[in-house]
């Protein structure tokens, strides 16, 4: 039985795929892949954080995506929040935002 890949809410969708064009690529690779193997890929694809909620790490030559989700029964990856990393270490208030939508999606 394949995974299967949901947005928290079409912002989010949105937000996810208008990524530039190399991140996006590499975002829908490792999504097929989600979708093919399950969501505990491991580096370099994706990193869990504790608590049910991990990120897929998308690559691209225009810099570095990073979409959190979690699991949920069944086989369904709810994407929780995109952003594209201007930093090295993810901003706290978006890791925020992710554990925020993490808890309304448990509950």
């Amino acid at each position: 039985m394949k995974w299967f890949i949901t947005f928290y809410n079409e912002k989010v969708e949105a937000e996810t795929l208008s990524f530039p064009p190399g991140i996006l690529a590499n975002f829908l690779h490792i999504a097929e892949m989600i979708g093919e193997y399950g969501p505990l890929l491991g580096e370099p694809y994706t990193k869990a954080f504790g608590e049910g909620l991990f990120e897929i790490r998308s690559k691209g030559k225009e810099g570095i995506g990073r979409s959190f989700f979690c699991t949920v029964k069944g086989k369904e990856v709810i994407v929780l929040h995109s952003i594209i990393k201007k930093s090295q270490k993810t901003p706290k208030n978006e890791m925020k935002i992710a554990r925020n939508r993490l808890k309304e999606v448990k509950s």
